[in-house]
């Protein structure tokens, strides 16, 4: 189970941020592989793994964001009922609580990805590669 680098950024609420956001990323040949947008009233919250954190994390300051780098679980999951349910159960069972999490799924059958952000990164690591 790899723990990646996630990104945070807070923007502004309004028409165009998110796009700026990921047309500079795309300038630079970085794929975002999962994505996560909450909004409030005056910003909206983006998390995000990409493909390339340390190139993301430059090319995002340069464009004058602020940028938090964290450590989150990222699952290549089977793309099929059940598969969440059984994840969630054996961090349940291991008294790991989930704080948030996001998934990027593909069309038809290929592999899913699962971002997870929990209490003890270490320890559902070591659970779910088993």
């Amino acid at each position: 189970m790899p723990i990646v680098k996630q990104l945070t950024i807070l923007l502004e609420n309004n028409p165009g941020s998110l796009s700026n956001v990921c047309s500079d990323l795309a300038s630079k040949d970085i794929n975002i592989l999962a994505m996560s947008v909450l909004d409030t009233i005056d910003s909206g919250l983006i998390r995000m793994v990409v493909d390339n954190h340390e190139h993301a994390v430059k090319t995002l300051k340069e464009a004058g964001l602020n940028v938090i780098e964290s450590d989150v679980l990222s699952l290549e999951m089977t793309h099929k009922p059940g598969t969440l349910a059984e994840i969630t159960k054996q961090l349940s069972k291991a008294r790991i609580n989930i704080e948030y999490a996001y998934v990027s799924v593909p069309p038809g059958d290929g592999e899913s990805i699962g971002i997870f952000w929990v209490s003890n990164l270490k320890k559902a690591s070591e659970i779910l590669e088993g």
